[in-house]
């Protein structure tokens, strides 16, 4: 049927025929050029195992997946729908004679979901499968489960450029790798940076960058021949970088050329074809141009070392587009675009020390994007977790996790996260499952073609491109452009960055949309009454007003709904729980509340990229399932007390707050006991007795565990009680629901605390019988020889203490014991003054030692007063006593 190629993968084709002859999987590495995607296809139909049967292929991309199948057509001089065929969303080329058939887009799952056995397909082939698209890897998972349990004759070839091939030979079950060489002339790489490719940021000019891409360009075509692909990480640095060259003044020979995913097929083509003779031709690509695809006349590559992509954060539930740099297999794949046809030459903007810290690979998708499509896909399939199926990398729990909650906020999904009847009518609607469910529901409320066109519009390239185009983040000027209605906008005419052939194409979509939707007749009503909540209209119910645009995507964002913060306008706080802000002044940053659908979640706050107002009216008539009237009361840290309110809630956002009278005593106590966690056990009213309470009980409970520890478990001696209170502020911080929360009635501010009694609190926590012994072994005052009662200080680092003046203890032979006769009391023995004149925990030494030295000094010092020379027989005195 096919003819030779002369392609490098010829050589190839022996050995991969007869590994698939032998063996039901096979992995087949072969580089960029080798001519794998164009060649093998056809060199399998006339299988003994393939007659008969149609071929499947996924290409990761809708370019290459034309672009391939458009090559194959035309090596066997046929127009693409017959022998070869594409498949992909709103772009169908397929007959009944159709036997290879090049699908994208998540059609090999839908064709999976629909017909699980694919019993009319001998081959199933995974190209550029190193790209590890979310769809490759679940396609891969999906068919290998077929094979498993439903289809053992199907096979599976897994092709691919860069890529740990064991890895995948394994996961094939230790299927044979089939090894192809390429030709890829050589190619001159000159590395024009000084250190790593340039990141947008606060500390880089994005201008310097692009200008420094264009500069690179101009170079190419004055020092070098043939065309040039240039990679860009996005379409907005792409028509950045093409002003930059019309401003530069190009050779009138010179012609440039974008090319990104959302460009219409026309366009996309112009850029892939020859140029004339006697031109010269740049495109300007992001990395959809890295694989599959060979640009007639490419010979020179401009590399930026960056791309694009789309980081998912299960925490809020929002996707982030982020540049990052580009790894070092991605490097490669890109410089090989300049050796395909002759030798060739790579500028990659920075350096050679930089190339080696690149990350060798990039990561899989399924480690990164947002999985709820796939959580659907796997639910629909039947699997209770992802572990059921076989993953080269299963996808990470918390990203499933989260995804799969978002799945049961809209109904997809029941409580055990089993598919519902209104998830898998969900499921057969290709668009992203949250578009999907608005769709259901505006169909039962009478508001199909206005969903329709918002799911277009949100499925698509935005229409108001910015920055170069209008910075409105309004969804509503998107509908009225879309529907010719700009002058309602206030438009004299459609401004710059307006996208004609968007428009076309999303008015495609739409209509593909409610086609898909009619399809399902009664079972969308169904789907969509069974989403009714409480106090929420319904069909049949009498509404005489349908959803507007605002409600529509509150149906496919509930978490999203978002109230302006109190004082600010622009700032909202989001029903998920994060905050977002719109960047610049806009009518829409004036709205109580939002939607916001589309969000660059890189900061504190969100910035809101596209968003529409919601009326509390729609609020309440259509989310009234989801919003909770509750009686919330809790510590306010601003107000230093505690706040009983009723509220209405939508997740995170309150959206009615009332005061609460009559409050449950027991929710303001906890809610207190929570107010002085926060502020700290030390904001309680802590008198010098209260301390010294606290002291006493600990210096108690350290003499009873020294004596409980060196007698083992047996009680002490004198029948003390064992089980002392740990009193420390760590104790009673931990406990505070245990010992404080009884005393809490009426405190429901931090200065209603002065009202506690403390020492009153505390020896409530001792037995009777433990506040008789604490007296006992740890006495607040001494009785001294003068007759005074002395406080015993027992926060001292020298505690026990008692300062005394020394004139008050003459005649008191020793220092007296405390704690059952185990410590002595520590002397700060005072001056008249009421200066320390000596520190002792052995009086009776000091009456023997250096008394006598403090006598001399006393005598000095104080010579009207009596300073005895043998003070164990001298009277005490309180006062001041003149010699004898």
């Amino acid at each position: 049927m096919r003819s030779a190629t002369g392609l490098p993968i010829e050589a190839a084709l022996p050995g991969l025929v007869a590994a698939l002859a032998a063996n039901p999987c096979a992995v087949l590495q072969a580089p960029a050029g080798a001519g794998k995607s164009t060649v093998v296809p056809l060199a399998l139909l006339d299988e003994p195992w393939a007659r008969n049967k149609r071929i499947l292929m996924l290409e990761p991309r809708r370019l290459a997946a034309r672009a391939v199948a458009a090559r194959m057509a035309q090596s066997l001089g046929e127009e693409v729908g017959v022998t070869v065929g594409h498949r992909m969303r709103m772009d169908t080329r397929v007959s009944r004679n159709t036997r290879v058939e090049v699908v994208t887009e998540g059609v090999l799952t839908r064709l999976l979901q629909e017909d699980p056995a694919l019993e009319e397909v001998a081959i199933v082939i995974f190209d550029e499968f190193h790209e590890r698209s979310l769809q490759a890897d679940l396609g891969l998972a999906l068919v290998l489960d077929t094979r498993a349990h439903l289809s053992p004759d199907l096979k599976v070839l897994v092709m691919s450029a860069t890529l740990d091939g064991e890895a995948v030979a394994r996961l094939l079950g230790d299927a044979p790798i089939v090894t192809a060489e390429g030709r890829v002339f050589p190619i001159t790489v000159s590395f024009m940076g000084k250190g790593m490719p340039a990141l947008p940021g606060p500390s880089h000019s994005q201008d310097s960058a692009e200008s420094a891409v264009a500069r690179a360009i101009q170079m190419a075509l004055r020092d070098e021949h043939g065309d040039v692909l240039v990679f860009l990480p996005g379409a907005r640095e792409i028509r950045r970088v093409q002003s930059m060259l019309q401003a530069a003044g190009l050779p009138q020979s010179v012609s440039v050329f974008p090319l990104f995913g959302e460009l219409s097929g026309d366009e996309q083509s112009r850029a892939l074809r020859p140029g004339a003779a006697g031109t010269r031709k740049v495109v300007l690509a992001t990395n959809i141009a890295e694989t599959s695809l060979t640009i007639e006349g490419v010979r020179v590559v401009v590399d930026s070392g960056l791309v694009r992509r789309s980081l998912f954060d299960p925490a809020t539930g929002m996707s982030r587009l982020e540049t990052q740099r580009i790894s070092r297999a991605s490097a490669q794949q890109r410089q090989g675009r300049a050796g395909r046809l002759e030798p060739g030459v790579c500028y990659r903007l920075w350096s050679e020390a930089a190339q080696r810290s690149l990350a060798p690979f990039t990561p899989p998708e399924i480690a990164e994007a947002d999985l709820t499509s796939l959580a659907l896909e796997l639910a629909s399939w039947g699997t209770q977790t992802a572990a059921d199926l076989r993953w080269l990398d299963e996808p990470p729990p918390a990203m499933l996790g989260s995804a799969r909650d978002l799945l049961q906020r809209l109904g997809a999904l029941d409580s055990s996260y089993r598919i519902t009847s209104h998830g898998r009518e969900m499921s057969r609607v290709g668009v992203h499952p949250r578009l999907a469910h608005m769709l259901l529901r505006a169909a039962s409320d009478g508001a199909l073609p206005l969903a329709a066109d918002l799911a277009a519009l949100l499925s698509d390239r935005d229409l108001l491109r910015g920055p170069e185009g209008v910075r409105d983040p309004d969804m509503t000027s998107r509908l009225a452009f879309l529907n010719q209605n700009a002058a309602l906008r206030g438009y004299d005419a459609a401004p710059r960055g307006y996208d004609t052939a968007a428009i076309q194409r999303v008015k495609r979509v739409a209509k593909d949309l409610q086609r898909q939707i009619d399809r399902g007749g009664a079972r969308v009503a169904q789907s969509g009454t069974a989403q009714t909540g409480p106090g929420q209209t319904g069909p049949g119910t009498g509404r005489s007003a349908a959803p507007d645009a605002g409600a529509l995507l509150a149906f496919a964002y509930p978490d999203r709904v978002g109230l302006r913060r109190a004082g600010s306008d622009g700032r909202y706080t989001l029903a998920n729980g994060r905050g977002a802000h719109f960047a610049e002044p806009c009518a829409l940053a004036r709205q109580e509340l939002i939607v916001a659908v589309d969000l660059d979640d890189q900061s504190r706050d969100a910035r809101i990229l596209l968003a529409a107002a919601l009326s509390r009216q729609d609020l309440q008539r259509y989310l009234a399932d989801r919003l909770q009237r509750v009686d919330v009361v809790q510590w306010s840290s601003r107000e230093a007390a505690v706040l009983a309110r009723r509220q209405v809630r939508l997740d995170a956002i309150v959206l009615d707050d009332q005061p609460l009278p009559g409050a449950e005593p027991e929710a303001v106590r906890a809610a207190m006991l929570e107010g002085i966690r926060e502020v700290g056990i030390g904001s309680l009213p802590w008198t010098r007795e209260a301390r010294a309470y606290q002291a006493r009980v600990a210096f108690v409970r350290g003499i009873v565990g020294t004596e409980v520890s060196s007698r083992g478990a047996a009680a002490p001696a004198g029948g003390e009680l064992p089980e002392w209170p740990d009193m420390s502020d760590d104790a009673l911080a931990s406990s505070t629901a245990r010992w404080l929360a009884p005393w809490l009635d009426g405190i429901t501010r931090k200065d209603h605390l002065a009202r506690l009694s403390l020492v009153e609190i505390l020896r409530s926590l001792l037995t009777w019988e433990q506040q008789r012994r604490l007296d006992e072994l740890a006495p607040s005052q001494l009785q001294v020889p003068s007759g005074s009662n002395i406080r015993i200080d027992y926060l001292d680092e020298l505690a026990p203490v008692v300062s005394v003046r020394l004139q008050e203890v003459f005649g008191l032979e020793a220092s007296p014991l405390i704690g059952g006769g185990r410590v002595p009391i520590t002397f700060k023995l005072l001056s008249p003054a009421q200066r320390p004149v000596q520190v002792t925990r052995d009086l009776a030494g000091f009456w023997r030692g250096s008394y006598a030295e403090v006598r001399k000094d006393l005598r000095g010092r104080y010579p009207k007063h009596y300073w005895p020379d043998n003070p164990l027989e001298a009277e005490p005195t309180r006062g001041v006593r003149r010699r004898p």
